[in-house]
């Protein structure tokens, strides 16, 4: 035999609920039908199938009171409890307002996207939204799917890699596009592709991975490289490089920013690979669609303004 789910539900017109609620709170029929904005017919016709269906008179008249009978004044805490908790639930998410929300958002991060688009980014959301939070966390790998999935962060910005795996509840978008270029310390005057292989180098690898873009490069070229380091750390590498002999691949943008920093010098990458390129992952079903959906379009604008600015 077919089990039937919620049988009582089924028999029952929940919109009745907030007719026996009202009647209970007021003790008057007119009184309730004004608050549900209902005419006092409608309403009593609506207390009428509720007695039916209930199997209860629910209340009597004493004089202009309705006096609740023994098992309404049993149901009334419950039915107003399952009022209130669907109101709470059901009630409509307001829309964002940058100038007024304190949404908390975690968002993974790399050095990288940390050190050349948070700064910008503070400085305008100061104005436009101060009492928006950040959490920023390390991405501990790209594209921080599991992590996006379990809603763990609201936002990554992470590498975009040919053995990208799209995920289909995951959306994601170019964000920052950007050319590698070298940096050495300022006592080297060129850098041709010999030089390059004949030097020693410092590699970032955020997820400490065996093989960054440019070493997979270079072995379809059919060349090596000798590298010296492998740091997780973007921030420390140009500091090293400025006091060694090393020399480190790194998107322009970042070495512009560091050369107030420290002593180093940037050359053109003497051999062609792909643009270095940040997307913006996120999750189609976020809690927080108001909230990350205004940032992501604020980043996009700010990454505008510091491509065009360059």
């Amino acid at each position: 035999m077919m089990n039937i789910m919620h049988p009582s539900l089924r028999r029952l017109d929940l919109n009745l609920l907030p007719v026996f609620d009202a009647i209970y709170r007021h003790r008057s029929v007119r009184l309730a039908a004004d608050e549900l904005a209902m005419s006092t017919s409608a309403l009593s016709h609506a207390l009428s199938r509720l007695r039916i269906t209930l199997n209860d008179p629910l209340f009597y008249r004493e004089g202009h009171r309705m006096c609740p009978s023994v098992y309404a004044t049993q149901l009334a805490p419950s039915v107003a409890s399952v009022l209130n908790r669907l109101e709470q639930e059901l009630t409509p998410q307001p829309e964002f307002e940058a100038a007024s929300s304190t949404e908390h958002l975690q968002i993974a991060i790399t050095d990288f996207t940390a050190f050349c688009i948070f700064p910008a980014l503070m400085h305008k959301l100061q104005y436009e939204a101060p009492g928006l939070r950040f959490e920023l966390r390390y991405l501990p790998h790209n594209p921080a799917l599991t992590e996006l999935l379990a809603g763990e962060v609201d936002l990554a910005l992470g590498f975009s890699t040919p053995d990208d795996i799209r995920h289909p509840e995951l959306e994601e978008i170019g964000w920052f596009e950007d050319e590698y270029v070298v940096i050495s310390n300022t006592d080297r005057t060129q850098l041709t592709l010999k030089d390059y292989l004949a030097a020693r180098h410092l590699v970032v690898t955020p997820w400490n991975e065996k093989q960054g873009v440019l070493d997979i490069q270079l072995e379809q070229m059919g060349y090596t490289r000798q590298i010296a380091i492998k740091t997780p750390s973007m921030l420390s590498a140009p500091f090293i490089v400025a006091e060694s002999d090393l020399l480190m691949a790194i998107p322009r943008f970042a070495a512009e920013k560091l050369i107030p920093a420290t002593k180093i010098k940037i050359f053109a990458l003497p051999f062609a690979i792909p643009a270095f390129e940040v997307k913006i992952y996120s999750h189609k079903r976020s809690g927080k669609r108001g909230a990350t959906r205004w940032l992501k379009a604020k980043l996009q604008t700010l990454a505008t303004e510091c491509s065009s600015g360059r």
